[in-house]
């Protein structure tokens, strides 16, 4: 493979964190191999018996030409260097499996009820698809738009049919609902999904933005426009905590008895309130240095329109780093899988990543590469780890790879090590022309991932689309 020309020919060595290592050695290739000849040479070399496509990464960059264009480019001389480069698993295109219409905005997906889609929507409902399409649910919970969903982890038997899920709404609060699938063995026809309302959180007093869960289930954070954080826990009192508002009893006193507030929601209070934001506060998620192991929990990470990532003690209630941004409202955070790093979504159309175990912000993203700039707002951010809380379920083929979703009705998948651009993208479907409107590509609000079966789920304008990577 050598050639007989030391100018036309680069020094290389080869790393992977794949299942499929090379024997460490140096490599001298033609500089005018591409990413197809080195995916060869790597199946070719380990005697693989099915071909498995390689992309390669050099420098933090996915290889798009040839070696010695790529080392033109970025000055390097093939002569005096020898160049490490990784290898990965190539992505295939993104296949789409099924379309599921909604009456308005999908505005919130999870996965956490396995082999089920559950969305949130702007008419206040929820609903619940298992992975054939067929609606199982279908359910008013809120009496103005949700703007989020998450399954709350309650570590029963794998077979258990009851759940708990956490909603946030425009209406100003929260809620825990329990919501039961018809059991498996039963052979009943006429067993329905049930749906109990649980404990209605009372804190905000204006909409809210997200509600998340901690890994074991027993906390809760809401975010609000009014600035506030709340941190609750997901037990449901026996009785009210929080007195209901003079307005509000006067209200019920028309529409019902007290009769028919029995099997009303418990208004439950917060445990500790986080204040520090400066404006709306658009996400908040539990985390740290060891996201989604239970002896991390006392962290939590925020991002608002007061252009700051802000990290949290939730237990003293303090906020202990903050960073600032110059002018970008962020509209959407998420955390790596291994919680060093926070992703956050910007009105200026960028995706930015920062360190959060040091005291000094590090944006990670080159503003000259133009790798996690989008070319409109991106809306979502998703790294898998919302429909999978156990790291134990996290393979390391995806640890790296990120989901995006903005308003141009593209979802975007990113590899974390490359800023050089997204590894794969899928379009969503022309949204329908509804009587004066124009149609066009439909916006994308919310994505979410199970990582096992390698199915996204992405809400947007009239409905939610599952995709297959």
């Amino acid at each position: 493979m050598a050639s007989s020309s030391s100018s036309s020919s680069v020094s290389v060595t080869f790393t992977t964190s794949t299942p499929y290592p090379l024997p460490s050695q140096k490599y001298m290739l033609p500089i005018s191999w591409k990413r197809f000849h080195l995916s060869q040479l790597i199946n070719k070399a380990l005697s693989l018996a099915q071909p498995i496509p390689f992309d390669f990464l050099v420098r933090g960059e996915l290889l798009r030409s040839g070696l010695g264009d790529w080392c033109a480019k970025n000055g390097v001389g093939i002569d005096e260097e020898t160049l490490e480069i990784e290898y990965i698993e190539s992505v295939m295109p993104p296949k789409k499996m099924g379309d599921m219409p909604h009456e308005d905005w999908v505005s919130g997906v999870s996965c956490g009820i396995p082999g089920h889609f559950l969305t949130a929507s702007y008419d206040g409902s929820i609903r619940l698809f298992d992975y054939s399409q067929n609606l199982k649910l279908s359910d008013v919970l809120h009496s103005a738009p949700i703007t989020s969903v998450c399954v709350i982890p309650t570590f029963e038997d794998a077979s258990s049919s009851s759940h708990l899920i956490a909603t946030s709404s425009h209406d100003s609060f929260a809620q825990i609902t329990q919501v039961t699938l018809p059991s498996l063995s039963s052979a009943s026809s006429s067993s329905a999904t049930e749906v109990k309302p649980l404990s209605k959180l009372v804190l905000h007093t204006a909409p809210l933005s997200s509600v998340s869960s901690n890994s074991s289930g027993t906390h809760l954070l809401t975010s609000s426009w009014d600035g506030l954080i709340g941190v609750w826990d997901t037990s449901v009192p026996s009785t009210d905590e929080v007195p209901e508002e003079q307005t509000e009893r006067k209200k019920k006193r028309k529409l019902a008895s007290t009769d028919d507030n029995v099997g009303a929601p418990k208004r439950k209070g917060p445990t500790a309130v986080l204040r520090s934001h400066t404006a709306r506060v658009s996400k908040v998620v539990f985390g740290g240095e060891t996201a989604g192991n239970n002896g991390n929990e006392n962290v939590a990470i925020s991002c608002g329109f007061d252009s700051t990532v802000r990290k949290w003690d939730v237990e003293r209630g303090v906020c202990t780093h903050t960073i600032t941004a110059s002018e970008k409202p962020f509209l959407d955070l998420a955390l790596s899988r291994d919680g060093h790093v926070a992703l956050a979504a910007s009105t200026d159309r960028t995706v930015t990543l920062y360190d959060i175990r040091i005291s000094s912000s590090a944006s990670l993203a080159s503003t000259s590469s133009g790798s996690f700039f989008h070319p409109s707002t991106p809306s979502c951010i998703n790294t898998g780890s919302s429909a999978s809380l156990h790291t134990s379920a996290i393979s390391t083929s995806n640890q790296h790879q990120i989901i995006t979703g903005a308003y141009d009705g593209i979802v975007r998948l990113w590899d974390m090590r490359s800023m050089g651009g997204a590894i794969a993208t899928f379009n969503l479907s022309e949204a329908k022309k509804e009587q004066g409107g124009g149609g066009g590509k439909k916006k994308v609000l919310c994505v979410d991932w199970d990582l096992q079966k390698g199915i996204v789920g992405v809400g947007a304008e009239g409905g939610l689309e599952v995709w297959k990577i």
